[in-house]
């Protein structure tokens, strides 16, 4: 009897062994859920639209009718701009939005001087709420 539970000790073993010596290969050989440069070509882009969403905004708050906005409400005008860049990518890209649909209308005519300021006035309410809370 020892014998015996001896002998399917030893095969055991040896099968456990031989799937060790087997599996990693197999294991290795696997693709990755997802391929490395998929990520990096995702993340490009996602720093590029930062980037783009960044550009729009500091251009929209470095118009002339922004700036004296922000002055006569007695807004630092760097300090916003400083804190564009510390907004989350879903507020910057939402305000990114805003505020180049509201240069489109003003330019286009759609909204006058005095809705164009209350909009840029309330971006860079949202930006410093953002930034500081």
């Amino acid at each position: 009897m020892k014998k015996l539970a001896c002998r399917e000790m030893n095969v055991a073993a040896v099968l456990l062994l031989s799937s060790v010596m087997v599996a990693p290969p197999a294991i290795v050989a696997q693709d990755h859920v997802v391929a490395p440069s998929r990520i990096q070509n995702d993340v490009s882009s996602a720093s590029a639209v930062r980037r783009q969403n960044e550009r729009q905004l500091k251009d929209f708050l470095a118009m002339k009718e922004i700036q004296k906005a922000m002055k006569s409400e007695g807004v630092d005008p760097k300090q916003v701009t400083n804190a564009v860049s510390q907004l989350n990518d879903a507020d910057l890209a939402r305000l990114a939005a805003q505020s180049n649909k509201a240069q489109r209308d003003f330019a286009a005519g759609g909204i006058g001087l005095g809705i164009f300021t209350l909009i840029g006035i309330v971006v860079v309410a949202v930006i410093l709420v953002a930034v500081l809370a």
